[in-house]
Parts: C-alpha cells; sequence; structure tokens
C-alpha cells in the first residue's frame, strides 16, 4: 500500500469505446420489449425499442432544422420523457445538449444563452408559478414576431430555432410536434451517415456549474465522460435489466442525467419518472407501484419522505438499492434510509459536474458501516490524490488536503472559459475539485469541508461570489458577502451580510424581494444581516469563517452546526 494519499481504481472490464448513440442501440437489440422509460405524472411507458424509436425521429427533426455537429441545443425543461429523447437524440447527431436549470430566471438564462452561444432552444410550458414561455419572451422579445426557424436577435446572435415541448403554436417557435414532422424529410441513411463521422471523444453536453469568479462555468463532457461513469456507477449498484430506478432527482444535474439516466441505459434498467419536480409523496406512491428496486435522492428527498405522514402506509419492499449523494450525507439519515426505506444496498457517490461526476463510490459489496460514513473509494480507472493545498505534495494517508481527481471522467474544458479552465486542470491533466478530504488505509475518503467557497444546499451547488455580483445591483448596496450557514432541512442556507449605501434604509423582505424572478429560488438568502464593516484581517481580506462563526452562534445553529455526515 503506498503510504501517501493516492489511489487508482482497477478493474477487468475496459473502459466502453462508445457514442451514447451506439450505445442505446446495442442495449436496445439486447432488451428490446424491457420498459425503458415510465413517465408515471405522463402516462408513458416506452419499451427500449419505443425509445430508440422516439430518439431517431427526434433526431432527424433537428437535422432537418440545421442542427450540425458540435451545434448547441439548450434544453429548459424539467423531468418529462422527452428530455432523456433530447439527451440521446442530440448525441445521436454529434450536437452539444446544453442543460438549463428550470429555476434559472430571465438574468440567468439570458446569460447561458449568450455563453454557451445557443443556436436551438427546446423549453417547456408552465408550471405552476413558472411561465418559462413568458420568461423567454422577456429575455427575447424579438421572438414575438419572428417565424419559426428564422429568429433574428442581435441580443442572442446564436440563437435561430425555438421549440415549445407540447402542441400550442406559439409565436416564434416550433411545436413539438412540428419538430417531428420535420424529421421525415431526413432519411435513415443521413442520419447513419451522421453517426459514422462521430467519435466517443467529441464534446456532448455542457451542464453549468456556479463558480468563484461570479457566473456560472459551462462544463464540457464528452459521449466517453458521461457513458463510463453512468456505467460504472450502475455496475457499483449491480443493475440489470430488472432493476427500476425511480428518478426524482432533475436531469439538468448530472445526478439525473448521469447517475440516473446513463446507470440505468448502459444496463437495460428502467428509468421512472414520478413527477416533474420532487414530490415526496409521489416518490413513495411511484415506489410501490412501479415495484422499483431503486431510487435515488439528496439527503433531504430522502429525510421528507421518511417524515411524510403517510409514510407508513406505503410499501418500500421492491426497494434494493439506490444512491445518496448531491451533498453531505448524514450518518443518521442514511442507517434511516437502509432500515426504514429495505434499501439495505444504498450507495454513496462523491464527485462534481467537472468529472462528470463520479469518482469515488461506495458499493453493495462495502460493509454497513463504511457505506454510511465514507463516500467509498476511487472509481476504476480513475486516479484520485489528496495534496497539500498550497504545496501541491500529496499528504500521508489519514491527513487533511484537496481531492483531486485524473482520468477519462475528467471535463475537456470550461466552455469559452479558458482562464477557468486553467485554474482547475492542472498541466499533468489533474482536476483540482477544491474539497477536502481524507483518505484511511484502505483507500475510502471522507469529505471533512471545501476549500472554495462553495456552499451545497439540498443538492445544489451555490458559490457565493453569483449572489453578491447579483446583489451588487441593488441601488441601495454598497457592499455584501454571502455564506453558507448550516440548516437541519437542507444541510446549509445561505444569508446575506449587507452593507447599505450612506443614508439608505431597507429591510430584508426587500432585498429577497429584489432576488424574486431574477435568480434562482434556491440562490436567494434565507437570512440577511445588516451591518456596518465585516470581520477583516489585517491585510483587508474578508474573513468568511468568523462571519459564519458569529452567524451560527446569532441564529442559534450551533446545534445543527454538529451533525456529523460522511
Amino acid at each position: 500500500m503506498d503510504p501517501r494519499s493516492y489511489d487508482c481504481g482497477i478493474s477487468t472490464q475496459p473502459l466502453l469505446g462508445l457514442t451514447l448513440g451506439e450505445m442505446l442501440s446495442s442495449v436496445t437489440a439486447r432488451h428490446p420489449d424491457t420498459e425503458a422509460v415510465v413517465s408515471v405524472h405522463q402516462d408513458i411507458r416506452w419499451t427500449y425499442r419505443d425509445l430508440l424509436t422516439q430518439v431517431d425521429r427526434l433526431a432527424k427533426g433537428l437535422m432537418a432544422l440545421g442542427v450540425e455537429k458540435g451545434d448547441r441545443v439548450g434544453i429548459w425543461a424539467m423531468n418529462y420523457a422527452e428530455w432523456i429523447a433530447v439527451q440521446f437524440a442530440t448525441a445521436t447527431i454529434g450536437a452539444i445538449m446544453v442543460n438549463i436549470n428550470p429555476a434559472y430566471r430571465t438574468y440567468e438564462l439570458e446569460y447561458v444563452l449568450k455563453q454557451a452561444e445557443i443556436q436551438t432552444l427546446i423549453l417547456q410550458g408552465r408550471f405552476k408559478t413558472s411561465d418559462y414561455i413568458g420568461m423567454f419572451y422577456e429575455a427575447c422579445p424579438d421572438a414575438k414576431e419572428a417565424r419559426p426557424g428564422r429568429l433574428n436577435s442581435e441580443k442572442f446572435p446564436f440563437l435561430k430555432n425555438v421549440v415549445f415541448l407540447g402542441d400550442i403554436a406559439y409565436n416564434g417557435m416550433y411545436t413539438w410536434p412540428d419538430l417531428m414532422k420535420k424529421g421525415e424529410k431526413i432519411s435513415d441513411d443521413e442520419l447513419i451517415a451522421r453517426g459514422e463521422m462521430l467519435d466517443f471523444d467529441d464534446p456532448i453536453n455542457i451542464q453549468y456549474t456556479s463558480g468563484t469568479t461570479g457566473f456560472p462555468k459551462g462544463v464540457v463532457l464528452t459521449h466517453h465522460s458521461v457513458l463510463n461513469n453512468g456505467y460504472i456507477i450502475g455496475e457499483g449498484m449491480g443493475f440489470t435489466e430488472k432493476d427500476r430506478l425511480c428518478i426524482p432527482v432533475p436531469f439538468y444535474h448530472c445526478f439525473g442525467m448521469v447517475l440516473s439516466n446513463l446507470a440505468c441505459m448502459t444496463h437495460g434498467s428502467t428509468m421512472v419518472l414520478p413527477s416533474p419536480t420532487f414530490s415526496a409523496e409521489d416518490v413513495l406512491k411511484t415506489v410501490e407501484q412501479e415495484q422499483c428496486t431503486a431510487l435515488h435522492g439528496v439527503p433531504t428527498m430522502f429525510i421528507a419522505e421518511l417524515s411524510h405522514p403517510d409514510f407508513p402506509n406505503y410499501s418500500m419492499k421492491s426497494l434494493r438499492t439506490g444512491i445518496m449523494a448531491g451533498s453531505p450525507c448524514p450518518i443518521e439519515v442514511m442507517k434511516e434510509v437502509n432500515r426504514k426505506m429495505n434499501m439495505s444496498e444504498i450507495v454513496i457517490v462523491y464527485g462534481q459536474t467537472e468529472t462528470s461526476p463520479g469518482v469515488t463510490m461506495t458499493t453493495t459489496r462495502d460493509p454497513v458501516e463504511r457505506r454510511v460514513s465514507t463516500v467509498g473509494r476511487v472509481f476504476p480507472h480513475t486516479e484520485l490524490k489528496i495534496v497539500d493545498p498550497k504545496s501541491g505534495k500529496i499528504v500521508p494517508r489519514g491527513e487533511i488536503g484537496e481531492i483531486c481527481a485524473r482520468g477519462y471522467c475528467v471535463m475537456k474544458c470550461y466552455y469559452n472559459n479558458p482562464s477557468a479552465t486553467h485554474a482547475t486542470l492542472d498541466t499533468n491533466g489533474w482536476n483540482h475539485t477544491g474539497d477536502l478530504g481524507t483518505m484511511d488505509e484502505e483507500g475510502y475518503v471522507k469529505i471533512v469541508g471545501r476549500l472554495k467557497d462553495m456552499v451545497i444546499r439540498g443538492g445544489e451547488n451555490i458559490y457565493p461570489r453569483e449572489i453578491e455580483e447579483f446583489l451588487h445591483h441593488h441601488p441601495k448596496i454598497a457592499d455584501v458577502y454571502v455564506i453558507g450557514v448550516p440548516d437541519e432541512k437542507y444541510g446549509e442556507e445561505l444569508m446575506a451580510w449587507v452593507m447599505l449605501t450612506e443614508g439608505a434604509g431597507t429591510s430584508e423582505e426587500e432585498i429577497k424581494e429584489f432576488c424574486r424572478g431574477k435568480i434562482a429560488h434556491y440562490k436567494i438568502p434565507r437570512y440577511v444581516k445588516f451591518v456596518k464593516e465585516f470581520p477583516m484581517s489585517v491585510s483587508g481580506k474578508i474573513q468568511k469563517f468568523k462571519m459564519r462563526e458569529l452567524s451560527i452562534r446569532e441564529l442559534q445553529l450551533e446545534d445543527v452546526s454538529r451533525i456529523e455526515t460522511a
């Protein structure tokens, strides 16, 4: 054993040298009549044969719109069966799918449309209070006067096509049936020829993760990185064509797109969608009705399910495994899920969007104590080391340092952001996660904190600098700093320390109202503290750790801060 905190995952199985389209065709040939997608809330059931048919029709439709290899296709939607079709159709023709968080509002939508240079946007209709069509028109008024496929916007020069995920004919947009109909002009031979142009190292996905520089960064991932990550995760859970995974986690996130969809597809397993967004009751109903064998979720989802008043009325006997990930997993919650939800083989995955996302994982073969107290060992075909953040040297086992990963899973780059890429990927190909952890003598890793100034709220990675940049637009705010404070439900909540301009007066509610509709709801600070000054070091650097300590005391969160996590 290497006495240093370095490990390399070994495997008797080689990496898959396939594109997503090739893998889907291969799985369909083996399991044509196995259910691939069950969208309970849409009353949709697709076998793998049905899914491949939908994917090919959609791929042809996108080609008919003029989508070429490398073009960016944005999808702004929740968990619908069509999202899965878009995921595979874009990959089949070599387009790059851009995941847009459904919680985004106009400010964030405009940024992503510009930064990713999106050419085709697919968006859903209204959901509860979220009017996606209205928000798009607010961001791009030119679309109201444009003909479908003829958008010419000075604000969004790359954007040409907008598709509504439904059959209502909105101004400037194709309907979903229009898109499918257009595909009839494209022959099977043309689709096959497009597939032959592709390589498994081609980029096919951009996922946005917030950055310390203040704006989200587009992580560029390939067929090779996400396909193999999904496959390895499915292997870790022991998936076969008999497994049925309940997926309440969002598709726009790696947890939904890779840990869920691709873990299933690579094993011929069934993707079960309980609802467009998370609902504890819908999850419990779906697990029982669809006899799901696996369930994914961030800790807050499992807590909501366990505490639901009707939980005792639902049978969880069909469950066997699943993943708890996305934020630190409380050990006691893991034990409860193990015991009360029959998930005796539940596992934890650790990683980040930049690593497709998984780099460590507990497996169904690990002892229970390891599965509830660590984030497992390094993935096969992946290297992991823990280094001293100052010297870059690998620390001895058991010592705290920054976690770094290298291998097939590491992103190609941040889209159109070379400086951020160089800050994260070093010259030797190591991805610096910014997370602090330890590695024990057996190679098990435990997360102990974060080097970067990141907050994880209910599985959402939030970087305070982005919110600080936005709040600086408020006319009464002179300066502002955002921190994370402990929260029993979400793991962490946001708190803004605000310094007002001279003579200005405002309220906590006014600050929150300024945010609503402009940034995602989970980025709106729960707490606002008005101050005259900030804790600073002698050299003038803001000391956020002191802000956090003071806030924990003032908000009486000492007990919450002591909750142990894996």
